[in-house]
C-alpha cells in the first residue's frame, strides 16, 4: 500500500507557502505521492460546495512543487478530457521530464456541463471521447512522427518532441459505472476513485476491473487501484471510512489494502469543515494529520 497526501489546492489554506510546507514535510515523512485535482470554474449558484469554489491549477501546482522536492511522486486526480489532448500531452511530458519521472496522470471524463461549455466541447459521448483522448496522449509520447485521424481528434503527421523522460507517465482513469471500470481496465494503467466513492463497495469495483483485465489478456500485476481518501479527522469515530480518530483512519487504510487498493491518499481538501476554516488553523490541523497518518 502506497500512502500519499493531497497538497492544499482549495480554499484559504491553499497558499504557496502552505503548498511548499506540506510537500516538503510529506517527503520527509515518507509519503509516496503528492496529489492535486482540477476544477476550472464554479457556476454561480451551484450547490457543489466549498471545496470546488476556489481551486488552483493542478499541473502548475505540481510543477512548482517538483522544484522543492526530490523523490516524492506527483499525481493529478484528475484532469478532465474537455481540454485538447496534444497540448496536454506536451505539458505532462515536460512535467514528467522536469520532475525526473515522478508523475502520475489521472484523466477524467468531466461531469460539469458549464465546464464543457466554457471549453467549447460537446458533452455527448464522453466515454468514447475519453478513450480516444488517451490514445492521442500515448501516441504523442511514443510515436515519431505522430499521426491521428479519429472521431474526435485529428493530428497531422507531426513531430511532437521532446518525449517524456524516463518514459511516459502512467495514466489513471476514473469512473464508477461498470462501463467506466471496464474502460480503465482496457486502456489505462490504473483506476482512481472519486471523492463521492462509496468506499464500502470498492472491493467490488476492483474485482470487476481485475476480471476485465483477465478477460482481455492484459497483465494486471502492475495495475494500480488508487483511492482518493476523503479523510476527515474527528474526535469521535464515525461509520464512514476514513472519518474519525487517527487510530480509526489508520485501521481503515489497512482495510482498504485488504480489499485490493494499492494506493490511498489523504485529501483534506474534501473535508468541508476543513476548507471553511482559516488558513492558520487549517495548517495546524494538516501538519498534525501529516504526522499522525504518515506511512
Amino acid at each position: 500500500m502506497r500512502v500519499g497526501f493531497a497538497v492544499p489546492v482549495s480554499g484559504p489554506w491553499a497558499t504557496p507557502d502552505n503548498m511548499r510546507r506540506i510537500a516538503t514535510r510529506a517527503e520527509e515523512l515518507g509519503y509516496a505521492e503528492l496529489w492535486t485535482f482540477q476544477r476550472v470554474l464554479y457556476p454561480v449558484g451551484h450547490p457543489m460546495g466549498p471545496t470546488y469554489r476556489s481551486v488552483h491549477d493542478p499541473l502548475i501546482t505540481l510543477a512548482h512543487l517538483s522544484a522543492v522536492t526530490e523523490r516524492i511522486g506527483l499525481g493529478v486526480a484528475v484532469i478532465n478530457a474537455y481540454v485538447q489532448p496534444v497540448p496536454l500531452a506536451k505539458q505532462l511530458a515536460t512535467l514528467q521530464t522536469l520532475s525526473g519521472g515522478r508523475l502520475t496522470a489521472g484523466i477524467g471524463l468531466g461531469w460539469l456541463p458549464e465546464e464543457f461549455e466554457a471549453a467549447g466541447v460537446d458533452m455527448a459521448r464522453r466515454g468514447r471521447r475519453g478513450e480516444e483522448f488517451v490514445e492521442v496522449l500515448r501516441k504523442a509520447w511514443a510515436d515519431d512522427p505522430v499521426e491521428h485521424g479519429g472521431e474526435f481528434y485529428r493530428v497531422p503527421p507531426s513531430h511532437i518532441d521532446p518525449k517524456p523522460v524516463p518514459g511516459p507517465p502512467p495514466i489513471l482513469l476514473g469512473g464508477t459505472a461498470e462501463v467506466a471500470l471496464r474502460r480503465a481496465a482496457r486502456v489505462a494503467d490504473g483506476w482512481v476513485s472519486s471523492s463521492r466513492e462509496d468506499l464500502a463497495a470498492i472491493a467490488g469495483r476492483i474485482a470487476l476491473i481485475k476480471g476485465t483485465l483477465a478477460e482481455s489478456g492484459r497483465d494486471g500485476s502492475a495495475f494500480r487501484y488508487v483511492c482518493r481518501g476523503v479523510t476527515q479527522v474527528r474526535d469521535v469515530d464515525e461509520e464512514r471510512p476514513l472519518t474519525g480518530t487517527y487510530s480509526k483512519i489508520r485501521s481503515d487504510v489497512v482495510a482498504l489494502a485488504d480489499q485490493g487498493v494499492t494506493d490511498v491518499f489523504h485529501d483534506l481538501n474534501f473535508d468541508r469543515e476543513f476548507v471553511m476554516t482559516d488558513a492558520k488553523e487549517a495548517m495546524r490541523r494538516a501538519e498534525e494529520a501529516l504526522e499522525a497518518l504518515a506511512p
